[in-house]
């Protein structure tokens, strides 16, 4: 019960491979629970755009081709938690990705009282997760998902949702892409699994349930720590 006694906004980690349904739950508790998801990319986009010191410095690493360093992200990052938006809580997508990244994040929430509230991995079965990304496609009219096996259309060829008829598949989206990746996942996130079950924070969600199943679970997590 992190929050019980003072009121630091909730910080929430979702851990999954892609096409876990990260994105979709995201959404789902920014709604329920009025928290804020707040990913690499847009962050450091946004403070880019904003010109503030940090995002001048991430501006200035990546016109020179460079990686942006954990420390300008973090500090990005400090910037945005500090915005009267996020007052109930964030959830923090793509960031951490290793442990050194994780204890560096400890260290700034330190700075304000506050801690990783729960960081929750959406477990799944490598070998049906690859059959779930493989046979994504979808609209290349409105952008209507579909999936070979799980959701075709009503009308061979037909989109349910705007009627069109031309479809897309994105090049990623392979069975060998999917298996690439789920062991670049693994192998990047078992110290992050390591490192908040040391802490005493993380909690197991089977994805490979329904979006609503995944919802319920992922709900009582944020429930119970922001009682």
């Amino acid at each position: 019960m992190a929050n019980a006694v003072d009121t630091k906004p909730l910080v929430l980690i979702l851990l999954g491979p892609p096409g876990a349904g990260k994105g979709t739950q995201a959404r789902i508790l920014e709604e329920a629970f009025g928290l804020v998801q707040l990913s690499t990319g847009d962050l450091l986009r946004a403070a880019v755009a904003e010109g503030t010191p940090a995002g001048l410095a991430a501006k200035a690493v990546m016109e020179a081709g460079g990686l942006v360093s954990d420390e300008i992200v973090l500090a990005i990052l400090k910037d945005r938690m500090a915005g009267p938006d996020v007052s109930a809580g964030v959830i923090l997508d793509g960031f951490p990705r290793t442990a050194v990244q994780a204890a560096a994040l400890d260290d700034l929430l330190a700075e304000t009282g506050q801690r990783v509230d729960a960081a929750v991995s959406l477990d799944v079965d490598d070998e049906a997760m690859i059959a779930r990304v493989a046979g994504r496609y979808s609209c290349a009219l409105c952008g209507e998902g579909y999936h070979d096996s799980f959701k075709i259309p009503a009308v061979a060829g037909v989109c349910d949702k705007c009627g069109g008829t031309e479809f897309r598949r994105r090049p990623d989206d392979t069975a060998e892409t999917a298996r690439a990746r789920l062991e670049t996942y693994h192998s990047q996130t078992a110290p992050l699994i390591d490192h908040y079950d040391r802490l005493g924070v993380l909690a197991r969600v089977d994805a490979m349930g329904s979006i609503a199943d995944v919802r319920a679970a992922l709900a009582r997590v944020v429930g119970a720590v922001a009682a």
